[in-house]
């Protein structure tokens, strides 16, 4: 099979997967590999799972498609179920995350115009990821991928992660929101201190800016919340959303609080395909799956199986510089580079992720079982105690 007439965007790809059933998928040639990335955290029920191939089935049959001049009903109940789970107001549906962060930049930058801001400010962070539109690449924190792409967006500072002094420091009188994920995945799973959240939700108040959560990755189950907000006692104002809300359907959300709510108004915004019929019938299925204490609760007992495990067999490795996790959003930083760790982990059956050039990312499906989820922790540690 030639790729000539592919775009050289993904660099060098070796394996043509054709098939998915649960926690695997098979190559051409017949091989099995447990996917323990999901897709980089799209397929959270895991592959062809039965309820949203059924939803997906049903609509299929009935409307694909139909523009927002329209009401759609399944968008309508999709709504209805996330505004309920966040406790945020509205909700605005794109094909993505990085248009749901568009849309979050487009509301802050209006909200700062309200306010006369002439050149509204957002404060991002250092080593952050938000999307690789021009304005989800600027506010990004990450210079590698801007590379090549200059001039960027304007209106975007950057503070050190993790750090409210840092935020201090570069915001001026045009800030008018932060933007910040509630764990860095590309970055390298960082997870903030348990604080930290809560302490950005204060200066936000204080400096009447808005509170833009990203949550593309870390949302729907991911965290063992349904939002990984949910882990705090606070609420952003802004909450983006998408990889896992319909299970590999393309569909994201940009959901809004109080503060918010009203601030985008009949021609400020639109998506053709957003929030279309299948993508929110196959979207409704996943949250009704997953928004249960049960389902929620089994997404922490098997991440708490898989870090307690790799921080038992990897105890004396010199390799390893620290476990990290949020639910089943799960880093193995190395002290080495680790990229080779990808093709590697093809050869023994495992997929897996590399980010931030040294952290092997970990996003399994959210519904594994106790021995799919072993595999994947014996094969990870033969490949770090073979690097």
């Amino acid at each position: 099979m030639s790729v000539s007439s592919l775009m050289n965007t993904y660099g060098s790809r070796t394996t043509t997967l054709v098939k998915g059933q649960g926690a695997y998928v098979w190559d051409q040639s017949g091989k099995r590999y447990i996917d323990a990335i999901s897709g980089i955290a799209v397929c959270g029920l895991g592959h062809c799972h039965p309820a949203v191939t059924q939803a997906i089935t049903d609509q299929a049959n009935t409307l694909v498609h139909c523009s927002n001049l329209y009401l759609i009903e399944p968008q309508i109940i999709l709504g209805e179920q996330l505004t309920k789970i966040s406790g945020l107001e509205k909700v605005f549906f794109s094909n993505s995350g990085a248009e749901a962060n568009e849309a979050a930049i487009k509301i802050a930058r209006k909200f700062g115009q309200s306010k006369g801001i002439e050149k509204p400010e957002i404060i991002s962070t250092t080593k952050s990821f938000h999307g690789r539109t021009m304005a989800t690449l600027s506010a990004t924190g990450n210079p590698k991928v801007k590379e090549g792409f200059f001039p960027l967006v304007e209106g975007f500072a950057h503070a050190e992660y993790n750090s409210i002094e840092s935020i201090k420091s570069v915001a001026t009188s045009n800030t008018v929101a932060l933007m910040v994920e509630p764990v860095q995945g590309e970055g390298g799973v960082n997870v903030p201190d348990p604080s930290y959240l809560s302490e950005l939700r204060k200066l936000c108040d204080e400096q009447d800016w808005l509170l833009i959560l990203d949550e593309i990755q870390t949302g729907n189950g991911r965290s063992g919340k349904y939002f990984a907000f949910q882990h705090t006692d606070m609420k952003p104002d802004v909450l983006t959303t998408a990889k896992g809300l319909a299970n590999g359907v393309p569909i994201g959300a940009c959901l809004t609080g109080p503060k918010a709510a009203h601030i985008l108004q009949p021609g400020n915004h639109g998506s053709t395909f957003g929030g279309n019929p299948l993508a929110c019938a196959a979207a409704n299925a996943v949250v009704r799956t997953i928004n249960t204490p049960e389902f929620l609760t089994r997404v922490n007992t098997i991440a708490n199986l898989m870090v307690t495990q790799f921080n038992k067999q990897l105890e004396h490795s010199e390799k390893v510089v620290q476990v990290r996790n949020l639910g089943l959003l799960i880093g193995i930083e190395l002290n080495i580079d680790c990229s080779n760790l990808v093709e590697q982990g093809k050869e023994l059956g495992v997929l897996i992720n590399v980010a931030g050039g040294n952290t092997i990312r970990l996003l399994p499906p959210l519904n594994i079982t106790d021995d799919e989820a072993q595999t994947i922790v014996d094969a990870v540690v033969t490949l770090i105690q073979n690097s």
